[in-house]
């Protein structure tokens, strides 16, 4: 049989991506405006979502991976995060001054500091228990329809606009292979792609 094209990975654009990171904080901001059912949004949790959502698109993390992530696996005065990812591999990445704020931002509004196997993005303020990756899923829908994108991209197009973006910028797909920890460059060139598309359109 023939064989069927690659799918190709669908991503945010960088002005996209802006306003997505924006929109925990605008949400905050409008829910007090906006009679809603169900439980309002604590500025906690609001701030934590921003973290997350900046450390995602600045380390191009996958979500088992930001669940998994621990205080001590991050190296602040050297800007690096260590990662667990798939198959137990272990590979460190840079992460953006940022994302190091939004952290910063974030713990600063806890009753405690997080420090050691504590995990970075928790679950409820009191509990040191890691964040809910369905929750997440959730949470993010919400975000993208505040920003006016569409609600079915989910945490892993965050991934994928993090490669678009560093390939746009003039990364080579080597080092983007190993920022990605992916096994094989096969995985990894899908994304070249999605850039020689743009430059034919362009």
């Amino acid at each position: 049989l023939p064989k069927l094209p690659k799918r190709l990975p669908k991503y945010l654009t960088v002005q996209q991506m802006a306003e997505l990171l924006a929109a925990p904080l605008k949400v905050l901001a409008t829910q007090g405006r906006e009679k809603k059912l169900g439980r309002p949004m604590s500025a906690v949790a609001a701030h934590r979502d921003v973290a997350i959502l900046e450390t995602i698109y600045s380390c191009g993390l996958r979500i088992s991976e930001l669940a998994g992530l621990r205080v001590v696996d991050m190296d602040r005065s050297e800007q690096l995060v260590r990662v667990r990812g798939k198959g137990k591999k272990e590979r460190q990445v840079p992460i953006g001054e940022t994302a190091l704020r939004a952290i910063e931002s974030y713990w600063a509004r806890l009753p405690f500091r997080p420090a050691g196997e504590s995990p970075v993005f928790l679950s409820e303020t009191r509990k040191r228990s890691p964040v809910n990756r369905n929750i997440l899923a959730r949470r993010l829908k919400s975000y993208l329809i505040m920003a006016g994108l569409d609600p079915a991209i989910t945490p892993h197009k965050l991934r994928h606009s993090y490669a678009t973006h560093l390939l746009d910028a003039g990364a080579d797909l080597r080092s983007v292979q190993e920022l990605l920890g992916h096994a094989h460059l096969e995985t990894t060139q899908v994304y070249t792609h999605v850039t020689t598309e743009r430059l034919k359109k362009a």
